[in-house]
């Protein structure tokens, strides 16, 4: 197995274990270098192709590791050819498959999602790669008890624990229900993307992008453990917690440029 399936295999099947990804919830996409799809196939041969209905031409020449539709998380490792698609894009509206789905599968249907946020996220930054949408437990039980304020989430998540302005200053971006799927939800979270690196969709789950499997998981076991604290203390009396000027301190020492308006 390619090093790069391998890893990309494993980070999903503990998006599973971790009960974010249930079933056949969630999907994942990896920009792949040159180098890393020399490693699954030796040459480029098309399978066959698929069509969307928007202008990926930011897009074209880069190559994407794509979970596909109506695929499990779990079935991921043991068998990744069928449950993965390597997929170039070809033109402005066109992908092709080179390695993959080999039980005749397509790319999950939030393909368009995801790469609407890679578009976004590489205006953003040269090193953007991997986006991930999961189903998080708690950030789901919140989106049902709170308003739905990105300024607020992220001053709570912020402090629940010192890591969360350090792993994701810039705070959490906020999208009210939207029918999963369609341009609509795709269209409003890549214009999320502008700002946020992780998205919540509210009584559904998370979509987190960055650079590597490491920092992207990373991201999302921080936001996730910041609501599992939120949740399992909100209906208690909090005696002591961190204050906007312990979240400043933080930020001066560790020379972090957070989202300003929310604690200042």
């Amino acid at each position: 197995m390619a090093k790069v399936i391998e890893e990309a295999t494993e980070i999903i099947d503990l998006l599973y274990k971790h009960g974010w990804d249930e079933r056949n919830g969630g999907n994942f996409s990896y920009i792949l270098t040159d180098e890393e799809v020399q490693t699954i196939i030796k040459e480029e041969k098309e399978i066959r192709e698929f069509k969307y209905d928007f202008d990926m031409s930011s897009l074209i020449g880069k190559y994407f590791l794509i979970t596909g539709t109506q695929k499990y998380f779990k079935n991921c490792l043991k068998d990744p050819e069928t449950n993965l698609g390597l997929l170039k894009v070809k033109d402005k509206d066109t992908l092709s498959l080179l390695w993959g789905y080999k039980d005749g599968g397509r790319p999950t249907s939030e393909a368009p999602t995801h790469l609407k946020c890679h578009i976004e996220r590489l205006k953003k930054d040269k090193e953007h790669r991997l986006v991930i949408h999961c189903h998080p437990t708690n950030i789901i039980c919140m989106s049902h008890i709170l308003e739905l304020d990105e300024n607020k989430w992220t001053e709570i998540l912020w402090k629940m624990q010192t890591e969360s302005l350090v792993v994701f200053p810039e705070g959490i971006g906020v999208l009210p229900w939207i029918i999963c799927g369609g341009d609509e939800i795709g269209e409003a979270t890549a214009l999320k993307m502008k700002e946020y690196r992780s998205v919540v969709w509210a009584q559904h789950g998370l979509f987190s992008t960055g650079k590597t499997l490491d920092e992207v998981f990373g991201l999302i076991e921080t936001i996730e453990k910041a609501a599992e604290i939120y949740m399992k203390i909100c209906d208690k009396k909090v005696v002591q917690s961190i204050t906007n000027d312990n979240l400043k301190e933080l930020a001066k020492a560790f020379n972090i440029n957070y989202k300003k308006g929310i604690i200042d």
